[in-house]
């Protein structure tokens, strides 16, 4: 991955709070920003990530609790190798 220059215009009130914050973590305003966009990034795809797998349940796919959608109770499970792991004796 390469990297780039980004040049930005701020607010001198800005730039002084962000200096502050900076040297309060021992690091270059540079590094902060850089950091807090990264963590803003990832937040919002895990935000996203977590959403369509609401909806993915929602919609009825498999859950993996093993729990079917409600909808589903009135139909019989689909055929499977056997029962889930936990649910039966073991081998003797």
């Amino acid at each position: 991955m390469g990297t780039s220059v980004l040049s930005l215009r701020i607010d001198g009130e800005l730039l002084d709070r962000l200096r502050d914050r900076a040297a309060k973590r021992g690091m270059s305003v540079q590094d902060y920003v850089a950091r807090t966009l990264m963590r803003d990034d990832f937040d919002e795809r895990f935000r996203t990530a977590v959403e369509e797998t609401e909806r993915f349940y929602e919609s009825g796919g498999p859950r993996p609790d093993g729990a079917r959608p409600a909808e589903a109770l009135d139909r019989p499970p689909p055929p499977g190798p056997g029962r889930p792991l936990g649910t039966g004796r073991g081998r003797r």
